[in-house]
C-alpha cells in the first residue's frame, strides 16, 4: 500500500510539472514564441556604420518579434567580421560592399561564405549639394568658388571619403580647403545651408539619412576620384541556407531604397537616447506591410 502511495505521488508530481511547464511555454504573447519555442540564435556580426547598425537592429527586430529567433549582435571591424563568418562563428553581415570596399575578403574567404545578395542599391562617396545649386560636376566647381565660400564640409581626418576628397582636390586642381569636422557638424552645416537655401557642398556618402530630409544630389566626376557605385549585400556562412533555410531567405527578401532606410536612419540619429533596436521596432510597426513582405511564407 505504502508503494502504491508513493508512485502515486511521483506520477502527481510529474503531471504537475508538465503543465506548468506547458503553462509557461505558452504565457508569451503578442504573436512571439515562448523561450521553450525558440528556433534557435542568429548571429549577426556588425560595423559601427549608420547604415549598418540601421540594418542590422532592424533584422534583428524582425527575427526576434516576428519569427520567433533569439538573435545575438556583435560589433567589430571588418576583417574579424569575415574571418568568423568563414569560421562560422557569426551567421550574416548586413553591410558587405561590393563590388570594391570588401572585395578582397570575398577573395580570401570566399569559399566558406555566401552572398546573399544586395539589400541597398546604389551606395556611393562624393561631393554633395543641395538640388538647387545650379552645377552638376566636380570640374564646375572653381568657376563658382566664391558662392561655396571656398570650403568643402567634410568630416574626420582619417575617414576615406576624407583621403579621396583630397585627392579630388589635387586632381581637379580645386581652389578650395576641405575643413575638417566630423559627421554631425558636417550635417548641422547643410541643414544651415539648405533652412537659408545658400549654396554648400560636403562629403557625403549614401546610404545616408541626410537624403531621405533634403533634396540633394552628388557631383558628377568624371575622373572617377571617389570610384565607383557599390551594392550592400547581406553575406553569410556558407552553411547558413542549409541550417537556417528561413533566415536566409529573410535576408534575400530583405531590401531597403533610399527613403526606407533614410528615414530608419534619420530616427535612429534622432533617437540618441534610445537603443537603435527599440528605435528599429518603433520603424517596423510604421512599416508594417514592407517588413512582411520580406518574411518567407511558412
Amino acid at each position: 500500500m505504502k508503494r502504491f502511495v508513493s508512485l502515486f505521488l511521483v506520477f502527481a508530481l510529474i503531471a504537475t510539472f508538465a503543465l506548468v511547464g506547458c503553462t509557461q511555454t505558452n504565457e508569451k504573447g503578442d504573436g512571439q514564441q515562448g523561450a521553450d519555442e525558440a528556433k534557435g540564435t542568429v548571429k549577426l556580426g556588425v560595423v559601427n556604420w549608420a547604415e549598418g547598425i540601421a540594418m542590422t537592429n532592424l533584422a534583428q527586430a524582425i527575427l526576434e518579434d516576428k519569427m520567433g529567433y533569439d538573435v545575438e549582435v556583435t560589433m567589430a571591424e571588418p576583417g574579424l567580421i569575415f574571418t568568423s563568418l568563414a569560421e562560422g562563428d557569426y551567421d550574416a553581415f548586413l553591410d558587405g560592399w561590393l563590388p570594391v570596399t570588401h572585395q578582397s575578403y570575398m577573395e580570401q574567404f570566399g569559399d566558406d561564405l555566401a552572398d546573399l545578395g544586395y539589400n541597398f542599391e546604389g551606395a556611393r562617396i562624393g561631393l554633395v549639394v543641395p538640388e538647387y545649386v545650379d552645377i552638376n560636376s566636380i570640374e564646375e566647381m572653381n568657376s563658382v568658388k566664391d558662392k561655396f565660400d571656398g570650403k568643402i564640409v567634410g568630416i574626420g581626418s582619417g575617414a576615406g571619403i576624407m583621403q579621396a576628397s583630397e585627392k579630388a582636390i589635387e586632381e581637379y586642381g580645386l581652389d578650395f580647403e576641405l575643413v575638417e569636422g566630423s559627421g554631425p557638424v558636417m550635417t548641422a552645416a547643410l541643414a544651415d545651408a539648405v533652412d537659408n537655401n545658400e549654396w554648400i557642398v560636403v562629403t557625403g556618402w549614401k546610404p545616408h539619412w541626410k537624403f531621405a530630409r533634403w533634396d540633394l544630389k552628388f557631383l558628377e566626376d568624371p575622373k572617377k576620384t571617389y570610384g565607383e557605385a557599390e551594392n550592400i549585400h547581406t553575406i553569410a556562412r556558407k552553411d547558413l541556407e542549409e541550417d537556417m533555410p528561413e533566415v536566409a531567405q529573410f535576408f534575400k527578401n530583405f531590401k531597403m531604397n533610399d527613403q526606407q532606410l533614410g528615414s530608419l536612419m534619420g530616427m535612429i540619429a534622432d533617437n540618441q537616447d534610445k537603443e537603435p533596436v527599440d528605435v528599429a521596432r518603433e520603424w517596423m510597426k510604421q512599416n508594417e506591410d514592407l517588413v512582411n513582405s520580406w518574411i518567407p511564407a511558412e
